[in-house]
C-alpha cells in the first residue's frame, strides 16, 4: 500500500480517525445517556464507531484486506442504514452516522467509503493483497 504517513494517504486516515472519534463518542452517549429511546439507532451508532476504528487502524497500518473488508462493510452499512431511516422513521427516532445516508454529517459518510475503495484500488498496482 502506498505510504499512508503523508499526503492524500495520511488526510484520509485523518479523516477515518475524525470520524471514529465522533461516531464512537456519539454511540456512547446515546447508549449511556438514552438508550431506551432508539435500541436499533444506538446500536448502529456504535456499530458505525467500530468500523471506523478498525478502518482508521487498518489504513494506518497498511492492512490492505482489513481495510478492504472494513471499508466495504461501511459502505453497505451506510446504504442499507440510510435507505432503512427513510423507509421506517421509527427505527431511526433519532439520526446516527449512517441515518440519511450520512446527511447529519454532510454525506460524508456516504463518500467516504467510496473514497476508501478508491484508494485501496488506487495503490493495488504498487502492492498485492
Amino acid at each position: 500500500m502506498s505510504d499512508t504517513s503523508r499526503g492524500f494517504g495520511r488526510a484520509l486516515v485523518a479523516v477515518y480517525a475524525v470520524f471514529a472519534l465522533a461516531a464512537s463518542a456519539r454511540s456512547i452517549f446515546q447508549l449511556a445517556s438514552k438508550a431506551g429511546e432508539a435500541p436499533f439507532a444506538y446500536t448502529m451508532s456504535a456499530l458505525a464507531g467500530i468500523v471506523y476504528v478498525v478502518a482508521t487502524v487498518a489504513l494506518a497500518r497498511s492492512l490492505r484486506r482489513t481495510a478492504l473488508v472494513t471499508i466495504s462493510i461501511e459502505l453497505i452499512g451506510v446504504l442499507v442504514i440510510g435507505a432503512l431511516s427513510f423507509a421506517d422513521d421509527q427505527l431511526f427516532p433519532d439520526q446516527t452516522v449512517w441515518s440519511g445516508f450520512g446527511a447529519g454529517y454532510g454525506y460524508i459518510p456516504l463518500v467516504l467509503p467510496l473514497i476508501g475503495l478508491w484508494w485501496l484500488r488506487l495503490t493495488a498496482s504498487t502492492e498485492k493483497f
